[in-house]
């Protein structure tokens, strides 16, 4: 499993989920919880998603 998400796209995506989940405690709103799913695409730094686009954010010295 090759990296495919940069580094700008990882912090974005670790942000916005960690806001998304932090609001789903603090409110009760169950569809918050989506924001997992960018948090362990961010943590991880693949989307299973790109390779259906044939899209990398990453560079091609982090793929080696």
């Amino acid at each position: 499993m090759k990296c495919n998400v940069g580094g700008m796209d990882r912090v974005v995506r670790i942000i916005v989920g960690l806001a998304l989940v932090g609001f789903a405690v603090y409110s009760s709103q169950l569809w918050a919880y989506i924001g997992i799913i960018p948090l362990v695409t961010g943590a991880i730094g693949f989307c299973p998603i790109y390779p259906i686009f044939k899209f990398s954010s990453a560079s091609d010295k982090s793929n080696k």
